[in-house]
């Protein structure tokens, strides 16, 4: 038990042997430490690709894209994950984003991605409360192979396309992280067959899709202003 269980017992105990002035004034602390119990900071974990990546964060193998001279954001604060943390009050508990990874196994020239696409990574997001999986674009832009729905019995070349390997990937993250509330961002501009099985999935695991829009870009990634718009598409649609 956390701190403020034990205090709950505590407190709970107390209430045989106490007169009705001291019931009220425990039952209130109890109350107070109840409201206190449910507003603890919620933890984030982010399985993402280059537009989640910042150099520092995450393992120092991965392939971060920001800082970027070709792009505008250059602190740590500017990423869309950060701004929303800070304007949450939440914490970070892994941010798992490696650059030019695909969800599934088929990365750009039609190499064999498994070993470190999004499913590999399934297990390093900690113990989060929130995780956002931001990914698909490396998908898009590699051509990836987009395969048939599938939703169990998944095989290694099965996940070599992005449709089996999107439900593999959701089908992992809620069995893994059942506490967790899961949300997948969608990158603008990418080609249908990928904004159209994204939407399926999410939806046969009822996973909350957020299609973002109108993300100002610079060498293909998000500025500072875009960073800021998925920020506020993302309060906007999570209530």
């Amino acid at each position: 038990m956390n701190d403020y269980q034990n205090f709950f017992v505590f407190l709970h105990h107390q209430l045989f042997y106490c007169s009705t002035m001291k019931k009220i004034i425990i039952l209130t602390l109890m109350a107070v430490v109840a409201v206190a119990a449910s507003a603890q900071t919620k933890k984030v974990s982010i399985l993402g690709d280059s537009y989640s990546t910042f150099k520092g964060v995450g393992p120092s193998h991965y392939a971060p894209f920001y800082p970027n001279d070709r792009n505008d954001v250059v602190e740590v604060e500017q990423t869309w994950w950060s701004l929303y943390i800070k304007a949450k009050g939440y914490t970070l508990e892994k941010n798992d984003s490696w650059g030019g990874t695909t969800i599934c196994g088929t990365g750009y020239g039609r190499m064999d991605s498994s070993r470190n696409n999004f499913i590999s990574r399934v297990d390093s997001l900690g113990n989060p409360d929130i995780i956002f999986v931001f990914g698909g674009t490396n998908d898009a832009w590699a051509n990836s192979p987009v395969g048939e729905y599938q939703y169990a019995d998944w095989t290694k070349d099965d996940c070599k396309n992005f449709r089996p390997a999107l439900a593999c990937l959701f089908d992992m993250l809620k069995k893994r992280y059942p506490q967790a509330t899961i949300y997948s961002l969608l990158n603008s501009e990418l080609r249908e067959p990928i904004n159209e099985s994204m939407r399926e999935v999410c939806k046969h695991y009822n996973v909350q899709l957020i299609e973002l829009h109108d993300i100002e870009k610079q060498n293909g990634h998000p500025s500072i202003n875009g960073m800021k718009s998925i920020c506020a598409q993302l309060l906007e649609a999570i209530q």
